[in-house]
């Protein structure tokens, strides 16, 4: 029985490769667009999904926020390449999205020919918009750098070759496994996103590599060209929180400068806490809202404003965003969310 993520990519590549062999051939799949209403509240005639859409399409479960308790997210692109994650965030939300897979959150590389297609026909047909293509929504964008080619040179490759549109494709990780990105020097067509936690809260609650080591990747990201963006979520009211999280924004900036910054608070859909093991970070939840239970608001307020006035008064750094928070919070810290500027999008 095959057991790990390599088997199940050299399987894949040996049927790609009996197919070439005997003209086993699909029609490149369909292209659809549709409309959508932006964060501006216009409606637009946007790009929607090639094909069946499991692999390249346009996230847009969060509508326009009408109202305060709405959430502001603005409709990004998916490149659903893999599924799953190594690392075990206590309140990973991938825990209740693959709940009914026998293999759970276990990393999982799709059809190597289907991916394909669907990704060649995205970069040649999709034009007048630039899109960003986010490949670490459904798993951690680095669980493919072990595969032969590695999954990072393969589409970059892929970008600089054959996208007259100029579209980009960002990697999202807690990872620090960035050596086969730097064999590629400065790729117009990549980002880089590293998610950074409070150290103590990184100890306690997520997998991944150490945060020294993830700040030490990105500094090695941006020396080598890549533009290299940051997102610190989520952020949890641990006692002290406002000393941590300041901490960790002196540890960002005395390696690097982010392109741009995304704030999160801490969130819980209800299949995720139903299904994680560790629960203890569920006492922080006080508020619902349309995407799960949240922090409450007013402390959702503190953390956010005390980390922004951080970064503008020590670093003159505004380039800030927020995830998936409500209007009401993005108006009460006087930010802009009809012009947001956050991790997923160009």
């Amino acid at each position: 029985m095959k057991n790990t993520l390599l088997e199940d990519f050299e399987e894949e590549k040996k049927k790609r490769l009996f197919n070439l062999r005997n003209n086993v051939t699909d029609e490149m799949p369909s292209l659809k667009y549709g409309e959508t209403t932006n964060l501006k509240g216009e409606t637009e005639r946007t790009f929607k999904k090639i094909g069946d859409g499991s692999r390249i399409v346009l996230f847009e479960k969060t509508p326009y926020p009408e109202n305060p308790s709405d959430v502001v997210c603005p409709h990004f692109v998916e490149f659903k390449w893999a599924n799953g994650c190594p690392f075990n965030c206590s309140w990973c939300y991938l825990q209740g999205t693959f709940r009914f897979l026998d293999r759970g959150k276990k990393p999982y590389v799709k059809d190597l020919e289907k991916t394909e297609k669907h990704l060649d026909t995205f970069l040649q047909k999709v034009n007048g918009e630039k899109y960003v293509l986010n490949t670490g929504e459904l798993s951690d964008s680095l669980i493919g750098e072990d595969l032969n080619p590695p999954f990072s040179k393969w589409v970059i490759n892929k970008f600089e070759n054959g996208n007259p549109n100029h579209h980009k494709v960002l990697f999202l990780t807690k990872s620090n496994k960035i050596e086969n990105l730097l064999d590629i020097e400065d790729s117009d067509y990549a980002i880089m996103s590293f998610s950074l936690n409070a150290p103590e809260v990184a100890e306690r609650w997520e997998g991944g590599a150490n945060i020294e080591d993830r700040i030490e990747a990105a500094k090695k990201m941006i020396k080598n060209g890549y533009e290299t963006r940051i997102r610190i979520d989520p952020m949890v009211p641990i006692d002290g929180w406002s000393e941590k999280y300041e901490e960790l924004i002196d540890m960002i900036f005395s390696s690097f400068e982010p392109e741009r910054i995304t704030l999160g608070s801490l969130r819980g859909l209800s299949s995720t806490i139903r299904m994680a093991d560790d629960t203890t970070w569920t006492k922080y939840l006080k508020d619902s809202s349309n995407w799960g239970k949240k922090v409450s608001s007013n402390l959702r307020i503190a953390m956010y404003s005390t980390v922004k006035n951080y970064l503008e008064k020590n670093y003159g750094y505004v380039d800030i965003a927020l995830c998936k928070e409500t209007r009401e919070i993005w108006e009460k810290l006087n930010m802009d969310w009809k012009n947001i500027r956050c991790n997923c999008i160009k």
